[in-house]
C-alpha cells in the first residue's frame, strides 16, 4: 500500500460531520466492521466502505496495524534530532527513503528535522546514524535519543 502524502494546512480537506464520526470510530477500533460504524453514524455498510476508501486515498487516514517494535525484534528505537543546511524538504525526502525509518518531521527549534528510527541492534543503529544519515552531504549534525522504555503512544486524538 503507498503511503498517503503529507499535506500542508492549505491543502486540508474539509471533513463533513459523517467523515469525522467514521474517523471516530476507526481511531477507537481499526479494526470495527464497516456495518457497525454504518449504525453509528447512519449510513449503509457500502456508504461508509466508499466514505473510508475516499478518506485512504486522499491521505486523510490510514488504518494500520500499530506494533510494538521491541516484540517484533528490533532491539533499538530512537529518535534523531538533525541539524543541516540549505534546503530541508529533499533531505527530509532522502531520509524518509530509509527502511528503518518511521517519521521525520521538519521542526523549529534546535533541530531542522526529527527522525524516529527502528534497528535491529545497537549496532544496527549506528550503522543508520553514521553511516547513513550524517552522509548525506546536508546534515551537519545530529542528536540520537535512545528509548529506554515506552509509557504512552496513542493516535486517537479525535477529529476537529
Amino acid at each position: 500500500m503507498s503511503k498517503p502524502q503529507p499535506r500542508s494546512p492549505r491543502s486540508r480537506n474539509h471533513l463533513d460531520d459523517v467523515s469525522k464520526a467514521i474517523i471516530e470510530q476507526l481511531q477507537q477500533d481499526g479494526r470495527r466492521s464497516y456495518a457497525a460504524i454504518g449504525k453509528v453514524v447512519g449510513l449503509s455498510e457500502a456508504a461508509v466502505r466508499q466514505r473510508v476508501q475516499r478518506l485512504i486515498e486522499s491521505g486523510v487516514m490510514q488504518v494500520v496495524a500499530v506494533t510494538d517494535p521491541t516484540e517484533l525484534g528490533f532491539s533499538r528505537q530512537a529518535m534523531i534530532g538533525v541539524r543541516a543546511s540549505g534546503d530541508l524538504e529533499p533531505l527530509a525526502d532522502a531520509i524518509a527513503e530509509m527502511e528503518e525509518v518511521d517519521y521525520v518531521v521538519i521542526v523549529a527549534g534546535s533541530f531542522d528535522l526529527m527522525v524516529e528510527v527502528v534497528a535491529e541492534s545497537d549496532e544496527h543503529l549506528l550503522e543508520i546514524v553514521s553511516k547513513r544519515i550524517r552522509s548525506l552531504a546536508p546534515v551537519t549534525s545530529t542528536e540520537t535519543f535512545v528509548y529506554l522504555k515506552l509509557r504512552k503512544q496513542t493516535y486517537s486524538w479525535g477529529v476537529r
